[in-house]
């Protein structure tokens, strides 16, 4: 159907979501089968800390380089019992074949010793900036690094863009964190503060919670410090990859935050995946994959002299 070029981009969003046929007709991803998806060993698997879960997988493809790199953060509700790193190794993997390298990253997730606040934001920080130090041995081009999350994974990749915008007071700030060439998030939350109940019970535990040490009302700074929508503009340019089944951020929330970015200033693309649910856009064996893959070229863009 032709619409009106004066309807915007998100509205087009909005009618698409009110339109989708029932989840229940459209045989979706399931929780755990990303970690079921077939993957390799990684090439290299790298320390960024001391803990047991401050470490990285890195994948990189043949030649002389320099590669390209998009870094990898998993979801699962930021909890240790839901989801690892090997969430994303196949698309890892398919990264590597398509010519790019990536560093997919663990992270202290609630269950563990230090993770929550500020522990678990230091480590994705760490693990990203480590970027620096692996660049030259292992033939990395730092002029074209795209972070990309899924789901709670999402939040951090999507948080680690806004990293320069934090005050030297903040427990997550840092000197000079390292800045991507671009954002993508796979449903992930923009504004920590916003839907919470419904997000704590499809997680079943109180995890928004936990990670930052209580309610909005009882430490606003952590919630403020932590959501990329508090912190616009970003100035770093954003795909925001949703399906048409999402449950975890449902489209109200995904359109305030674009409409606010916008205004602010930053470059926002939305890429709606149709009959797709949570997962799909995580998984390179899913329909979804194509135009993943072309996201992360067109943020990545053509390599430098």
């Amino acid at each position: 159907m032709t619409r009106s070029r004066t309807v915007s981009a998100i509205a087009i969003l909005v009618l698409a979501l009110g339109t989708a046929s029932p989840a229940s007709a459209i045989p979706l991803m399931q929780p755990g089968e990303l970690e079921k998806l077939p993957a390799k060993p990684a090439d290299y698997i790298l320390k960024y800390g001391n803990r047991p879960s401050q470490f990285g997988e890195l994948r990189v493809p043949p030649g002389k380089g320099p590669h390209p790199v998009v870094v990898l953060i998993h979801g699962g509700c930021w909890e240790q019992r839901y989801a690892s790193l090997r969430d994303l190794a196949a698309m890892a993997d398919a990264l590597k074949a398509a010519g790019i390298a990536t560093w997919n990253i663990e992270y202290r997730r609630l269950g563990e010793p230090g993770a929550g606040w500020p522990g678990t934001f230091l480590d994705v920080g760490t693990a990203i900036d480590h970027l620096r130090s692996l660049a030259k041995p292992y033939r990395l081009d730092l002029n074209r690094v795209v972070v990309l999350g899924h789901s709670a994974g999402g939040q951090l990749a999507h948080w680690s863009g806004a990293r320069a915008k934090l005050s030297p007071t903040s427990a997550v700030y840092v000197r000079h964190p390292f800045k991507p060439r671009g954002i993508i998030n796979l449903v992930g939350r923009m504004n920590m503060s916003a839907g919470i109940e419904a997000y704590e019970e499809l997680c079943r535990d109180r995890v928004v919670h936990k990670l930052l040490g209580g309610a909005p009302e009882i430490v606003p700074d952590r919630y403020h410090d932590a959501s990329p929508i508090d912190l616009l503009p970003l100035h770093v340019p954003q795909t925001l990859i949703w399906d048409d089944h999402e449950d975890f951020v449902p489209a109200p929330l995904l359109n305030s935050y674009v409409m606010a970015a916008r205004r602010a200033g930053d470059r926002v693309e939305v890429i709606e995946i149709r009959n797709a649910g949570h997962f799909e856009a995580a998984s390179p064996l899913s329909h979804a994959w194509p135009r993943v893959l072309r996201a992360i070229r067109r943020l990545l863009g053509p390599r430098t002299a």
